[in-house]
């Protein structure tokens, strides 16, 4: 019996998948390291697929009825630790602004944290729409920054800098629009 035959059970589970978008961020930090075209493209595209497996994990765990308390823990902070690490390395290359990194991380440090107080008081915990959306508009400035050369005469940086600022304008406005939705539990 071959490999993909024996461990396809696991392979698809949520879970694997949540792993292994944890595991790819060691991977990406040290391609990152490596500043030149080929590790920067290669940086994309495993960026890339860790993203790709966000959506397939929930969207598994959903279709399948495999939602677990492992998953759902497991799951934000392993897209956390991607977008920070990533985000982070990009300031150290000098690929973008720190400021922009700093908002962006700090925002979802403090919306986990908000999650987890909506957890404890048996709230809804689940992503917006509008954070859906800067999920996405995140994803869509790390590609072109992380490759960051110009590939085939298209300037990857100027594209990634127009997602960026777009990722933060819907980082700040779902930031907000999580707490202004909470503010009852929280006693302000």
């Amino acid at each position: 019996m071959g490999f993909y035959k024996k461990y396809k059970h696991i392979i698809f589970t949520p879970n694997f998948l949540t792993l292994l978008r944890i595991f790819a961020v060691p991977l990406l930090i040290l391609l990152l390291l490596f500043d030149n075209r080929v590790t920067t493209f290669f940086a994309a595209l495993v960026f890339s697929i860790a993203s790709i497996t966000d959506y397939l994990d929930g969207f598994l765990a959903r279709k399948y009825g495999l939602v677990s308390s492992l998953g759902k823990i497991l799951d934000p902070l392993a897209d956390k630790l991607l977008i920070s690490s990533v985000f982070i390395m990009l300031v150290s290359l000098d690929f973008m602004p720190a400021w922009i990194a700093c908002i962006i991380v700090g925002r979802e440090i403090a919306v986990t944290g908000l999650r987890s107080i909506l957890a404890e008081h048996g709230e809804d915990v689940a992503a917006s729409m509008l954070g859906k959306f800067k999920t996405g508009f995140q994803i869509a400035a790390v590609i072109p920054l992380t490759l960051h050369y110009s590939y085939f005469g298209i300037d990857f940086v100027k594209i990634g800098m127009i997602m960026l600022y777009l990722a933060l304008i819907l980082t700040l406005w779902s930031g907000i629009d999580y707490f202004i939705k909470s503010k009852k539990l929280l006693h302000f």
